[in-house]
């Protein structure tokens, strides 16, 4: 109908100087989102970066190599897929509850985005740059504490946002359990 000619895009009330201003002002507010979701990307490599710092081969090749592994550990090749992936997720949600209506559930929900972006960066260097797996068990728990709030948190403002999260919280957990089988299986690192 539109593209018929049938209807113009500026009905016959419409001023076009107004349209034109409501057309500037949709401009402005698209290019903020996407700046917000680059600076929610932004922020999230970050964390990627800072952990991958400590999770290198360098750090992994002597000390990690060495300590019995559950058989259920991911070959190497695994973790930069899944990682990626989850990072893109983690970014994404955080810019869709950004991206809602300022509320206070939009704050809190954020401020949850926050602490389990900083509790994921953690774990990488408690556990292969400081070799403490009892500490790196104790950041994923509370990583996955903060995760999971974060998904009750996010689904109030935004459901989307929400599901994102579920990936992650379940591979966090596996994180955990493969974190915790570590420390079991070599004592003398407790």
């Amino acid at each position: 109908m539109f593209l018929s000619g049938n209807v113009s895009p500026l009905n016959s009330d419409s001023n076009p100087v107004q349209h034109g201003c409501h057309l500037m002002l949709m401009s402005k507010a698209r290019t903020t989102s996407l700046l917000a979701l680059a600076g929610f990307g932004l922020a999230t490599a970050g964390a990627a970066w800072y952990g991958a710092r400590y999770s290198r081969n360098g750090n992994r090749d002597s000390w990690y190599r060495e300590l019995e592994k559950p058989s259920f550990t991911p070959p190497d090749k695994a973790f930069p897929v899944i990682w990626t992936s989850l990072y893109a997720l983690i970014a994404w949600s955080g810019w869709r509850v950004w991206s809602a209506a300022p509320s206070r559930q939009r704050d809190a929900a954020l401020r949850l985005w926050i602490s389990q972006l900083a509790a994921n960066a953690q774990w990488s260097k408690l556990f292969f740059g400081q070799r403490r797996p009892t500490l790196a068990l104790a950041d994923v728990l509370a990583l996955e504490g903060s995760i999971i709030s974060y998904i009750t948190a996010a689904r109030r403002v935004d459901r989307a946002a929400s599901n994102a999260f579920i990936p992650y919280a379940a591979w966090v957990a596996f994180a955990a359990a493969l974190n915790a089988e570590i420390l079991r299986l070599n004592p003398q690192e407790i």
